[in-house]
């Protein structure tokens, strides 16, 4: 009982936390577990029966505030003819409150009488106490789409541009809210199936022109659901933000650190420094400094600016545009370590040996001032003999000194040895009207490894420090593959002839040295590939499982406060863990760890999807004018309905349908990741080189598909359907093929 809460904390809990209130979230928060458990219920029961919560359902809450997400019955209109509602669930012994709804143009009319769920938000006004955003009636939950309008006799119907929906959707004519021909819009489902068996819709939001410039980041924006308008209250916030001053901090302006980012960046929160290490106990060994914008002394726990950040997770790119997670006032302006402007910091010394193993380092909360905002290319340049004015004056004591402490890093990671996948980054150039104008592979430089090497240091030495002094943090965590894609690696692995080794304690090195082995052959691409596909996802968590792609046994994310919350958290958590103010973890934050790694672990994976999706679909716009052209590629992906195709020109991912491949049965064997036509034995299979034919890119879905011209340089077989009785001789064939394979497969796995 010595680590229960009383009966206050968890009243300001629940008052704090108002949509994690079960009995399970309220334990998880205070850290009970087992038999006190039951001491938790009989204490809920108790300020139950004192009055002081009300059970719904399975949660706990104030009687006295309403949810945040509530059953309300339209009451009827203020004078001004806008809509009152009532609560359903009143249950407090105060004035019962009265609900502003605050419709959208695109919801439905409500009138007295109806019941509806609505989102509420606590004001201050006088004479209302909360407004409400209509989610929807009750007894409706209604499908939504996004797709293009196109107008007809009986009002119009709906084209989804999600490549998951296979139906277009009927439109009322009392349903378009004023949609015009050609329209990208939002409709959620109105209704019964039409005589035409299709589901009715109801337009919900016109969002503009889909082919106008740099339309399709705003589809994907929309699409997942990416907040992307910051509330007033925010914007306040950060407008009234000002400068850090120097009191409580180190002074590191004389210290003379770069910044070195992509040229078009949008904003620089880290910056660098290296030298030689004078200790004479540390011959040829190196000091590296990294400073890190202090965002944490703007974005304080509590406030409007936190409550945004910690709900978009994330900065989301585009090739047009930048979601940030923060408003500009701060992303670019005072978080921004700018050339020549004085900025706060959280910086790390790190002293590292001749072989580039970190032997020691500390955390200081500084001032610092940028001496030069540099790109990769420029560096890069200056490193290789030919410095620019920028670069020149800055190369014997900044540059060559940064480069020295690399070559010491690039032999501690040989030995250290993270998994190696050789992976280009794609990218779209766009021009001023976000036409596609190139779509290139992202030039990878040694000024590019030296960052992330440094990067990659000062985050093990933020998840050291705060595990040394017992903090909570959020770890970044990557558990090994499981054993069954380990099994799918392999097999992949003995079908180019080569051995990923079986019945040890898996590590990097040995993914390294099946990488190593496909290098600069015919099965390179497919074995990264599979390799990639065979790692689990990386993820945020308060418990350290360690990171198995970088092969590190504690890992932190600390370097990118501007564009991640768990960068934020960590920061926190360093300032706590110092004592360097009041800016620090808040209790209500530790408490609620495990929900926020969750969540932010969901945005990043949103974004992940939101930025494919637009590329695929700024791919698919750039190969629209080419249908017809032929295309060489690798088969990328297997699946029961086709095969997958990598262009080699562009990256883009285009499917060749089972169907399009004649008419003949396609068995598919998922263990062996192959296609078998049972009439010709024409088999596919994963890294094949292949020829195709691009048969429709649609830039609104971002779907394209191919014809399969050839296979490793021969044309396909087209196969018909046996008419006989028995199957026929190459069915036959076909099938004893995948019999033997099977076998093998077998006898392969009892030898392991």
């Amino acid at each position: 009982m010595s680590n229960m809460p009383s009966k206050a904390e968890i009243l300001h809990w629940i008052s704090d936390n108002p949509t994690l209130t079960s009995k399970r979230e309220i334990a998880k928060a205070f850290g009970i577990k087992g038999a006190a458990r039951i001491d938790l219920k009989r204490i809920l029961r108790e300020l139950e029966d004192e009055g002081h919560l009300q059970k719904r359902k399975k949660t706990y809450r104030d009687p006295d505030r309403l949810p945040p997400v509530s059953v309300l019955q339209v009451s009827g209109q203020t004078d001004d003819g806008e809509l009152l509602a009532k609560p359903l669930e009143w249950q407090g012994e105060g004035v019962e409150p009265v609900v502003l709804v605050m419709p959208r143009a695109s919801d439905p009319a409500l009138g007295q009488g109806d019941r509806i769920l609505a989102r509420l938000q606590e004001v201050k006004a006088e004479a209302h106490h909360y407004e409400a955003r209509l989610i929807r009636r009750i007894g409706a939950n209604p499908r939504k789409v996004l797709g293009i309008f196109r107008t007809g006799e009986e009002g119009g119907r709906i084209v989804p541009i999600d490549k998951g929906f296979d139906k277009e959707w009927q439109v009322g004519r009392d349903a378009t809210g004023g949609a015009r021909d050609g329209e990208l819009v939002e409709a959620e489902q109105a209704g019964p199936k039409g005589r035409l068996g299709l589901p009715r819709a109801r337009v919900l939001d016109r969002l503009g022109d889909p082919s106008a410039p740099k339309a399709v980041s705003l589809i994907a924006i929309h699409q997942h659901g990416i907040p992307d308008e910051f509330p007033d209250d925010v914007i306040a916030e950060a407008d009234a933000m000002s400068p850090a001053g120097p009191k409580g901090r180190e002074d590191l302006r004389e210290l003379p650190l770069i910044t070195i980012d992509p040229w078009d960046a949008r904003d620089h929160d880290d910056a660098v420094y290296a030298h030689a290490d004078d200790d004479p106990e540390n011959v040829d060994g190196h000091v590296i400094w990294v400073a890190i914008a202090d965002v944490a002394h703007h974005v304080r726990p509590g406030s409007a600016l936190d409550a945004e950040a910690r709900r978009r997770g994330n900065s989301t790119y585009f090739p047009d545009r930048v979601v940030p997670m923060l408003p500009d006032r701060l992303s670019g302006d005072l978080c921004s370590l700018h050339d020549g402007v004085e900025r706060a910091c959280l910086a790390v010394r790190m002293q590292i040996d001749a072989q580039g193993e970190k032997i020691g380092h500390r955390f200081v909360r500084g001032l610092m001032r940028s001496h030069a905002s540099l790109t990769y290319q420029q560096v890069q340049a200056a490193a290789d003999g030919d410095p620019d004015a920028a670069c020149a004056p800055l190369l014997d004591a900044v540059i060559h000194p940064l480069y020295a402490a690399h070559a010491a890093l690039r032999t501690a990671r040989h030995n250290r040895q993270p998994l190696d996948l050789d992976l280009p980054e794609r990218k779209v150039v766009l021009s001023d009207e976000g036409k596609v104008l190139s779509v290139n592979f992202a030039e990878r430089l040694d000024a590019h490894r030296l960052i992330e090497e440094f990067m990659v240091l000062a985050n093990v030495a933020a998840a050291e420090t705060l595990t040394a002094r017992k903090s909570p943090l959020l770890f970044r965590v990557h558990e090994e593959p499981t054993p069954e894609k380990l099994d799918n690696l392999r097999e992949v692995a003995e079908a180019a002839g080569l051995v990923l080794a079986k019945g040890q304690v898996l590590r990097t090195a040995h993914l390294n040295a099946l990488l190593a082995a496909a290098q600069d052959t015919d099965h390179a691409e497919v074995i990264n590939m599979s390799t990639l596909r065979a790692m689990t996802q990386a993820y945020y968590a308060p418990q350290n499982f360690g990171h198995f792609g970088l092969s590190l046994r504690s890992y932190a994310h600390f370097t990118s406060p501007i564009r991640r919350y768990a960068d934020l958290i960590v920061h926190r958590a360093l300032i706590s863990a110092h004592g360097w103010g009041e800016d620090g973890l808040s209790a209500a934050e530790v408490e609620n760890l495990d929900a926020t790694a969750q969540h932010i672990s969901e945005t990043e994976r949103r974004s992940m999807v939101a930025e494919r999706d637009t590329n695929d679909r700024y791919l698919a716009a750039f190969l629209s004018e080419r249908v017809g052209e032929s295309f060489t590629g690798k088969i990328s992906g297997v699946t029961k309905f086709g095969v997958f195709v990598r262009l080699d020109e562009t990256g883009a991912d285009g499917l060749v349908p089972i169907r399009s491949l004649g008419r003949e049965f396609f068995h598919f064997d998922r263990e062996a990741g192959t296609l078998m036509g049972a009439d010709t034995g024409l088999t596919l299979k994963l890294g094949q080189r292949v020829t195709v034919k691009l048969a429709e890119a649609a830039p609104v879905s971002g779907g394209i598909a191919l014809e399969l011209v050839s296979i490793e340089g021969e044309s396909i077989p087209k196969g018909g359907r046996g008419t006989g009785r028995g199957a026929p001789p190459r069915r036959k064939e076909a099938q004893a093929k995948r019999k033997a394979a099977k076998t093998k497969r077998k006898v392969a796995r009892k030898r392991g």
